[in-house]
């Protein structure tokens, strides 16, 4: 597979500074190296940044650097688009607002292909806020809410070509949701696995289902993969800690039933905050998961040692 890396240093979305340098960290920990090693051609593209800001504001007071995300969301749509036209693009966060753009633009390639795409969201949270209901003003927490084009944006955000259908939305990983998102979720027809579920039922039993529906639909698949879905004390390096997240194994697990799936066609890695790892341990996590993702098998791990 041909895969493209596309540094996205976005840290607007986040009140905890540090996300802008996950793109770097991911590079150094080797990861153009594990993908060519399994095979896959690789392109490195590069970080992308923005430049003129938009005169935007919003009744809630709270909001923070609204400006700059309407500018990234703008570039993010227009850039996944355009690299998704073929090869697998792979986007290195930055904050989870990444997301309300690559998932945008990735929307409007699926569909001119005439095929649905669908998103399984791994994450802490369910990211499902909207520009009125958040509290924290803080961006990271409303990229699921826009891209499947639930009110309040318009006006502030971009228009969205092609809003995600709330029943191709998967989240898996989920302990942390505040009120707002819990009563929009109710109402919603997205799947929620929260860690309740993954400990009664197995996270590969809930996995499955999941992607059996998207082979049915002859769908495309984007895994949104959040640093904080995994347990924070193996993989520390994020801002928004939620204790009792999926394991090693679990991280693996899924990320080798995804490869067997052969449905994966795009990938973002969000929320990497190097300034808060431990000898580069988070970021060498990541790139191991996604060299399971891409064919990696259980016996060719490398022996790690921190």
């Amino acid at each position: 597979m041909h895969c493209k890396l596309i540094g996205i240093p976005l840290q607007d979305g986040a009140v905890q500074l540090g996300c802008e340098m996950g793109p770097s960290a991911l590079r150094t920990a080797g990861l153009e190296t594990a993908l060519r090693e399994l095979g896959h051609e690789v392109t490195d593209l590069g970080n992308v940044g923005i430049s003129k800001l938009p005169d935007v504001t919003h009744p809630n007071t709270a909001i923070r650097r609204l400006p700059q995300i309407v500018a990234w969301i703008e570039l993010l749509t227009e850039l996944a688009y355009r690299e998704s036209g073929e090869g697998m693009p792979i986007f290195l966060g930055g904050d989870h607002a990444v997301s309300a753009g690559t998932v945008a633009g990735l929307a409007r390639r699926a569909a001119e292909a005439d095929r649905p795409l669908f998103v399984l969201w791994l994450d802490a949270h369910t990211d499902f806020h909207t520009l009125d209901t958040t509290t924290s003003g803080n961006l990271h927490g409303v990229p699921v809410a826009y891209f499947t084009g639930q009110p309040g944006f318009e006006g502030y955000l971009p228009k969205l070509s092609h809003p995600v259908d709330l029943a191709r939305v998967c989240m898996i990983g989920i302990r942390s949701v505040d009120p707002a998102e819990r009563a929009a979720l109710r109402q919603s027809a997205v799947t929620v696995h929260d860690m309740r579920l993954i400990d009664e039922h197995g996270v590969a039993a809930l996995l499955r289902a999941f992607l059996e529906k998207v082979e049915a639909a002859n769908g495309l698949l984007h895994v949104s993969l959040d640093v904080d879905f995994l347990e924070p004390t193996f993989a520390p390096a994020v801002g928004t800690t939620v204790p009792g997240g999926a394991t090693f194994r679990e991280a693996h697990l899924v990320m080798e039933m995804l490869h067997d799936s052969g449905l994966v066609t795009s990938l973002d890695l969000v929320e990497l905050n190097p300034f808060l790892d431990e000898r580069g341990r988070t970021a060498t996590l990541l790139v191991d998961l996604t060299a399971s993702l891409m064919g990696r098998k259980v016996m060719d791990r490398p022996t790690r040692s921190f």
